[in-house]
């Protein structure tokens, strides 16, 4: 394999097993096939072309160098929140506004898609700048990170859609907040690399973060199947 087939392998592989295992967790009410892939592709171009676009208007022209101050990691990182989590959030919208969520599982299945799908095209971008090595380091990395962000997006649309919460803008904070931290403690690393240890800290809180809502959503389901159930009794 040349090197351009090599950094689409190791930046798209993982993602897309992770996506194949999260569709597949969505047991009782699966989502279709065709909204889940789309919105893993709208999130693997449109998101990252919106995202790149903003934050090279917002990125100062200091260089890598002033990332290893803790000033300037932390204006790196908020510009990184702040602008990622909704450009992600653009691709939530596409099943939203198509009908399909209705739920905590829903709102997993494609927020998840969403976050993979720039965490993807973001790995092959890093592995173009910076060399092979890097997508494979971060292909076991950020797929969770931001799957676990978009995530957080998308229980709040399905809550929304549900009727159960007005807004998905506490979602979004929660989830800008959580990128936030991960890449201030990521860009303070580069120079100190002692911080990886809250990186590692902040991937099992993402994970764990992943699973609850997954928990969460197949109870939501259950209890959803139970009532249909009852409902075709009493008919």
């Amino acid at each position: 394999m040349n090197l351009l087939t090599q950094l689409v392998f190791f930046a798209y592989t993982p993602a897309l097993i992770l996506l194949w295992y999260f569709y597949h967790e969505d047991r009782l009410e699966p989502e279709p096939k065709k909204y889940v892939i789309g919105t893993f592709f709208l999130g693997a171009t449109l998101s990252v072309g919106v995202a790149f676009i903003v934050e090279v208007l917002l990125t100062p022209r200091w260089g890598i160098g002033g990332y290893i101050l803790p000033a300037g990691a932390f204006y790196m990182a908020l510009v990184a929140g702040v602008v990622e989590e909704p450009s992600k959030a653009l691709a939530i919208l596409f099943p939203f506004r198509a009908g399909q969520m209705d739920g905590i599982m829903d709102g997993v299945v494609y927020g998840v898609a969403a976050g993979l799908g720039f965490a993807a095209t973001e790995n092959l971008l890093y592995g173009l700048g910076y060399g092979l090595q890097v997508t494979v380091f971060r292909a076991f990395l950020t797929p969770f990170a931001h799957g676990t962000w978009s995530a957080i997006v998308g229980v709040g649309y399905g809550l929304v859609a549900e009727g159960k919460v007005d807004s998905a803008g506490g979602f979004l904070l929660t989830a800008m907040f959580l990128h936030f931290l991960w890449d201030y403690f990521a860009f303070l690393s580069t120079a100190v690399p002692a911080y990886d240890i809250m990186l590692i800290l902040l991937l099992f809180v993402n994970v764990a973060i992943l699973r609850y809502l997954l928990i969460m959503g197949r109870a939501e389901d259950e209890q959803k199947m139970w009532y249909y159930v009852l409902r075709g009794l009493w008919r």
